[in-house]
């Protein structure tokens, strides 16, 4: 069969435009959707979890999440709900645990820690306790945040519920109140023990919870080199993207002949922190390329848009019937809302507040609310409320408002 060969290459190049503008056409539409190579579609700000197969980023751990943290909504996973052993990485937890009682008051950054006989003899990564020493809570700290000292997590662990297992009852019902629906811990220092397991969902999860509650934390999981007992104990940290990841500020590793290698890596750029979780890598070398490459995942394809902080000013708006004639309108909390980059022209913002209002007002009472929209739907809120106390206006309160107002010109 004869082929003219000039209708062949003329085809040839049609075909050849054909291919290079098809894609175009097709990601010219992908600003709020992500195709996965199995073209599953999902929102980016659909409540559901997303499914994106491993074949994305071809990780080779056994399990895998990343998480952006203000809204804790996943952003890639891979058999993120799968059990495994999560090693020293069960110290998160542990952690939060410190935190809440430094924040509760039952101890302080100086409070001293002695150290059981079953704190010293503790195997795997320590700093050799001895029995007749005692270290700051802040010191503990820093051991276990920088070098996982199993020995320091045991001691602390004692000291604050009276005993390693009812300090781990206490792991457990956290957990439970965290959603942590595939964990069972067995221990406070993560050294593989029967039933001891986790997933990296739920690493992710508590691991926000830290980090959102207690963000002073990055004073200890950003150290990179750093000693105790006067110069005398030298430590570096185990999580080498602290040293080699821009804007990483934690979190923790764990690792065992079992478990293989984990992490719970964060880092934040541009207001946008994201958590990248990976257990059962084959070596500590995936480990850490896997968890970059989360990370970058994250920051190469979102952003995030503040919208206020908390205590904003959003309108001075008039009180009637009050001894004062208006009350400013303010955000209830910081807010944001988590976007495909390239999208963030598109939020809206809807402001519902009444323009005024009648005494009496009670500081914090809800005025309002703002809603914010992307491409129709819904990616956040945020109450505004009052600044003030605005009482009724009556002849006492004002006699009193009029003779404050007085006695403050006189001063």
């Amino acid at each position: 069969m004869h082929i003219n060969i000039k209708y062949f290459y003329k085809i040839l190049c049609i075909l050849l435009v054909f291919s290079f503008i098809f894609p175009s056409f097709l990601f010219a539409y992908d600003d709020y959707y992500i195709w996965s190579d199995d073209s599953v579609i999902t929102s980016v700000n659909s409540n559901e979890v997303r499914k994106i197969e491993n074949s994305s980023l071809n990780l080779e751990s056994g399990g895998a999440v990343l998480i952006e943290q203000n809204s804790g909504k996943v952003l890639y996973e891979h058999n993120m709900h799968e059990k495994l052993r999560p090693a020293s990485v069960t110290k998160v937890m542990t952690i939060l645990l410190i935190m809440e009682a430094l924040d509760s008051g039952r101890i302080t950054l100086n409070t001293p820690i002695p150290c059981s006989q079953n704190a010293s003899s503790m195997g795997g990564s320590q700093i050799w306790l001895d029995v007749k020493e005692n270290l700051t809570v802040h010191e503990m700290l820093k051991a276990i945040c920088v070098v996982s000292a199993n020995d320091c997590t045991v001691a602390m662990a004692e000291y604050l519920a009276g005993s390693e297992q009812a300090f781990v009852d206490q792991m457990n019902v956290k957990a439970k109140q965290l959603g942590m629906n595939n964990t069972s811990f067995k221990n406070c220092h993560g050294i593989d023990e029967d039933g001891h397991f986790t997933s990296s969902y739920d690493i992710a999860l508590m691991s926000r919870e830290l980090l959102v509650k207690h963000p002073k934390i990055t004073e200890y999981t950003t150290i990179w080199m750093d000693s105790l007992r006067d110069g005398k104990s030298q430590l570096v940290n185990t999580n080498k993207l602290i040293r080699n990841y821009r804007g990483a500020t934690g979190l923790k590793t764990g690792s065992t002949s079992v478990a293989l290698y984990n992490l719970s890596a964060s880092a934040t750029r541009d207001d946008l922190s994201l958590i990248a979780v990976v257990m059962k890598a084959p070596s500590t070398k995936v480990r850490f390329e896997e968890a970059q490459r989360l990370l970058d995942y994250g920051f190469n394809n979102y952003s995030y848009k503040e919208f206020g902080k908390s205590g904003d000013v959003i309108k001075n708006i008039i009180v009637n019937k009050g001894i004062s004639s208006n009350v400013n309108a303010i955000l209830s909390s910081s807010s944001g809302a988590l976007v495909k980059k390239g999208q963030e022209k598109n939020l809206v913002q809807n402001v519902q507040l009444e323009e005024n209002i009648i005494a009496p007002v009670s500081k914090g009472q809800k005025l309002g609310e703002i809603i914010y929209s992307l491409n129709d739907e819904i990616v956040g809120h945020c109450d505004i409320i009052a600044s003030d106390n605005v009482n009724k206006i009556s002849l006492w309160n004002m006699t009193t408002y009029l003779y404050e107002i007085w006695y403050k010109l006189i001063r």
